[in-house]
C-alpha cells in the first residue's frame, strides 16, 4: 500500500506542476503584470483564471485532477501513532 499512495502522490504532484505552469506561462504570455501578480498577488491566478476562460479552462480544469489523486495516495498512507 505504501508503494501505490507514493504512486498516487507523485502522480499529482506532477499533474498540478505541469498544469500550474502551463497557466503561469499562460498569464506572463498575457502580459508581465499578469504572470508576476500570478506568482505572488493572492488570489490573482483565480483572477486570471476567471477573466481568461476561454483560453485557460482546459488547463485549470485539468489541473484539478490532482485533487483526487492527492486524497488517494493520502488515505493510502500508513497512520502514524506518536
Amino acid at each position: 500500500m505504501h508503494l501505490l499512495a507514493l504512486v498516487f502522490l507523485i502522480s499529482a504532484t506532477l499533474v498540478a506542476l505541469i498544469y500550474g505552469v502551463q497557466l503561469l506561462l499562460m498569464a506572463f504570455r498575457t502580459s508581465v503584470l499578469w504572470g508576476l501578480g500570478y506568482i505572488f498577488v493572492p488570489f490573482v491566478a483565480l483572477i486570471f483564471v476567471a477573466m481568461h476562460w476561454d483560453e485557460t479552462k482546459e488547463p485549470f480544469l485539468r489541473g484539478l485532477l490532482a485533487i483526487p489523486l492527492y486524497l488517494l495516495g493520502g488515505a493510502l498512507l500508513p497512520h502514524m501513532n506518536i
